[in-house]
């Protein structure tokens, strides 16, 4: 076929989809349909489609067909907080807020303000954080069931920074990392910053399968398993003493770092101990007070074996050199004064209130989630496509995320996360009944 005629095909189709002649979601003819059609080798229909989906412009789907996806939303389908529009509904994002937060701030600042400790927090930090800060963090993790001494834990900028210097310390671009099949976005897109590559866990509404983990390890070079085992985001499990008991064994037996991400942790009581106390040889644990207290409050932590320590504190230094000393100070002075501890209560209140809530707005859709977390996620029925249900929620001024922003393996399910923290109860009342309304329609 003369490569004019292909481009112009290719070409046609693409200006089809972005001026809405084609919407999003419509079905286009299967690849022997568009040969025999066009007058081509199905070999190069195939192409015309692979373009296509290069492109951006239409998705293929294992047994269904090729669909035209929404070029309205970005990559992820709304999972960058940009795309949220002035009047949206965010169900996107958790930035749980308490009444009198800022007020808690303002007081904190004017206390720092009389410290004789002012002037040092203006210099350089050393790298892993100053010795009593380190303490404090170690402190706290006491209390989520994680003993450790100060010169385990080094603080960094965020949750999300302690994953990106755990990565680029124990690995090396290549590796490959075990992780559920659904799982944090915001890692997935460090893995491929990384060019780490990420082979999945088959998961269901309870768990990581961890003998298909075995499997995987003896067929693939696995250096390093993911894994939330406390409140998974986006499915709200919470991994029994046994599946984590199970997860170490084959950690040991295949020589795997495990990588416990402690994000939401704190929304659950009294859970089993954290891998890395069952496995405190072999596991780095983060986590932060984005959730806990705020999320402009980039202050997080790692907690890591002590030989690991040295790599992880070189790759604070290469980066950020330190956490800054002013939000450090306040981070530490409400770990110390139990301030976090009650700003913790409260969110666990919150947020059973706001699952009670969309239990009742959604009661019929089969959600998955657990009683105290910020986010619910929503399987759609078979023949129905997330993009077509993000689409029609953000034209009644509800933004919501597909499932692809979450999916390792190669099958995207169609599913939505609905996130829950982030606006107050009579909207957040009124975000859910349109998810009912939109989503119950096709069931």
């Amino acid at each position: 076929m003369p490569r004019s005629r292909y481009k112009t095909l290719v070409d046609t189709y693409a200006a089809d989809i972005r001026s809405g002649q084609l919407a999003p979601g419509t079905r286009l003819p299967t690849h022997r349909q568009l040969a025999a059609s066009e007058g081509l080798a199905l070999v190069t229909a195939s192409r015309v489609y692979a373009e296509l989906e290069a492109m951006g412009l239409v998705s293929g789907e294992t047994g269904r067909g090729t669909f035209v996806r929404e070029t309205s939303l970005s990559t992820g389908q709304g999972i960058d907080q940009k795309d949220v529009a002035v009047g949206m509904i965010d169900l996107n994002f958790n930035y749980p807020s308490l009444p009198g937060q800022a007020d808690m701030l303002r007081t904190a600042l004017r206390q720092l303000a009389l410290s004789g400790d002012l002037e040092a927090l203006l210099r350089y930090q050393p790298h892993a954080g100053r010795q009593h800060e380190r303490a404090s963090v170690a402190r706290h993790l006491q209390t989520r069931g994680l003993s450790v001494e100060a010169e385990q834990v080094l603080i960094v900028n965020g949750a999300q920074q302690g994953l990106a210097v755990t990565l680029m310390a124990l690995l090396k671009p290549g590796d490959v990392i075990a992780a559920d099949a659904l799982t944090y976005s915001g890692f997935k897109v460090l893995a491929e910053a990384l060019h780490l590559e990420l082979v999945a866990i088959p998961v269901s509404a309870d768990g990581p399968d961890l003998a298909a983990l075995e499997k995987l390890c003896r067929s693939r070079p696995v250096r390093a398993v993911y894994s939330m085992p406390t409140l998974h985001n986006p499915l709200g499990w919470v991994m029994s003493r046994a599946q984590r008991e199970e997860l170490v064994s084959v950690a040991r037996r295949h020589d795997l770092t495990i990588i416990e991400d402690a994000a939401y942790a704190f929304l659950v009581d009294n859970p089993p101990p954290p891998l890395a106390d069952l496995a405190p040889e072999r596991t780095v644990y983060v986590s932060g007070l984005s959730k806990n207290i705020a999320t402009g409050l980039r202050v997080g932590f790692i907690a890591a074996p002590v030989p690991m320590v040295p790599a992880l504190e070189r790759i604070i230094r290469a980066t950020t050199w330190n956490t800054p000393g002013v939000m450090t100070a306040i981070a530490c002075g409400w770990l110390d004064d139990g301030t976090v501890i009650a700003l913790e209560a409260q969110k666990r209140n919150d947020a059973r209130a706001r699952q009670a809530l969309a239990a009742e707005i959604l009661k019929g859709l089969p959600t998955i989630g657990h009683p105290s977390s910020y986010f619910v996620w929503l399987p759609l029925p078979e023949d129905v496509r997330a993009d077509q249900i993000v689409v029609e929620l953000m034209q009644a001024q509800v933004s919501v995320t597909s499932a692809e922003p979450f999916t390792v393996s190669a099958h995207v399910p169609h599913a939505i996360r609905l996130a829950l923290g982030s606006v107050d109860m009579d909207v957040l009342r009124e975000a859910l009944s349109k998810v009912r309304q939109i989503v119950g329609a096709y069931t």
